[in-house]
């Protein structure tokens, strides 16, 4: 889960680039104290962002990053592609192959609208 500042701009960018990956369009709620959400699925997973439950702020996590599986590094660019297209900032090396102790990875990073910072990964298999 990650908070956001403005739902409704969150929401555009995240149908967006999620929809690269598969994900359908966010389920939406709100809970009892007037918090909206959205919830992604795909793949077995869930991804949410929310406004802040405690009524401040969101602020994004330093060191935090979250990753999301792409199925080729041509789905790790076009990820890339359509986060900045969609309110999103390339930060870190372009989009590409990088050395790991897990073997060559082709990523990407990007920050969110809300400053949150986002990974497209692919990792080829052996």
């Amino acid at each position: 889960m990650l908070g956001t500042n403005d739902i409704e701009r969150s929401k555009r960018f995240y149908d967006s680039v999620l929809n690269v990956i598969g994900a359908g369009e966010a389920i939406q709620n709100a809970n009892k104290t007037g918090q909206r959400r959205l919830f992604y699925r795909h793949d077995g997973s869930i991804f949410c962002v929310s406004e802040p439950l405690d009524g401040q702020s969101a602020t994004c996590g330093n060191g935090s990053t979250i990753g999301f599986k792409c199925d080729s590094p041509e789905q790790v660019r076009q990820f890339h592609d359509v986060a900045l297209a969609s309110g999103g900032t390339s930060i870190e090396e372009p989009p590409g192959p990088r050395e790991s102790a897990m073997g060559v990875l082709y990523l990407a990073y990007v920050r969110d609208p809300d400053g949150n910072k986002l990974c497209a990964l692919h990792r080829p298999k052996a």
